[in-house]
């Protein structure tokens, strides 16, 4: 009996400086495992520098295999320290965390040079590594939520934009033809999108005088479609950043803090929560 409560607090310890950053040993790890993360993509970026590689492969090499062992460690760790490791093998960081940690391994799998070129295309998965930095911005739920508030309204957005992209594009392709490499109408359309967004890769131009107008039109409108979404999704910032003022200045604000549910490692619990929202777990025991 008193084996099994050492180990349930040896990994509720560990649950708490993984999972929460709250305390300070917490934060303190976050802290690593952001550094760590930044250290690991560089590594990456210097690895894809070829004369950079050829001079200092094995220092790299050495490198890469301790970022790689430190969040190994970290990976199971996350396992092992939750009630149901399938909720976080299975979440988005579950997932994110093991593409980023089985590259090098899978180099060491597939043996013969017929695959070494396939098993390198594998080791690009580290730089998903760089989406665990998603844990460390504070408004990330914010943003998360202004965006799904705002799907509506950009996706008619959207919608009406391509109907515009579909009529214009037809217009060019009656205008211009095959001669100014209109050739079809989804060519037209691409064509069309591609200048809307005021990217131009310039592989195609329009010739005539009535092509060039419309042409015209369409960058003009560009610059005014990049407005619309961008100022949808502020104006959702803006109202939720009101409807906090609002209730921090009602005195009916209840803090969020960052304790994770050892059950389903569920995040942003209150202050005064005893058990979870998502899964109704007991959070504190």
């Amino acid at each position: 009996m008193k084996e099994d409560e050492k180990l349930s607090s040896w990994k509720k310890k560990v649950h708490e400086i993984i999972y929460e950053a709250d305390t300070p040993m917490g934060k303190l790890f976050d802290i690593i495992l952001f550094v760590i993360i930044i250290f690991s993509v560089i590594l990456i970026m210097l690895e894809s520098v070829k004369a950079i590689d050829a001079e200092y492969h094995e220092i790299l090499f050495i490198l890469e295999w301790i970022v790689t062992i430190f969040f190994t460690i970290e990976y199971i760790a996350r396992i092992v320290s939750i009630r149901k490791p399938s909720k976080y093998i299975f979440s988005f960081y579950g997932i994110i965390d093991f593409l980023s940690t089985i590259p090098l391994y899978i180099s060491y799998i597939f043996a013969g040079s017929q695959v070494l070129l396939a098993v390198r295309a594998f080791r690009l998965l580290r730089v998903f590594r760089i989406l665990k930095l998603a844990r460390f911005l504070g408004e990330a739920s914010q943003l998360k939520r202004a965006l799904k508030a705002s799907r509506a309204k950009i996706t008619v957005f959207l919608f009406a934009v391509l109907i515009c992209s579909v009529m214009m594009g037809t217009l060019m392709y009656l205008i211009e033809g095959d001669e100014a490499g209109f050739t079809s109408i989804p060519t037209s359309i691409y064509w069309t999108i591609v200048t809307l967004t005021t990217v131009g890769y310039g592989d195609i131009a329009p010739i005539t005088p009535q092509g060039q107008a419309i042409a015209t039109i369409i960058m003009l409108l560009g610059y005014g479609i990049i407005a619309v979404p961008t100022g949808m999704v502020t104006a959702e910032f803006a109202k939720q950043n009101r409807e906090t003022s609002n209730l921090k200045n009602g005195g009916s604000y209840v803090h969020i803090n960052t304790q994770s549910c050892p059950t389903c490692s569920k995040e942003g619990h209150r202050d005064d929560a005893t058990h979870c929202y998502n899964c109704g777990s007991i959070l504190n025991e």
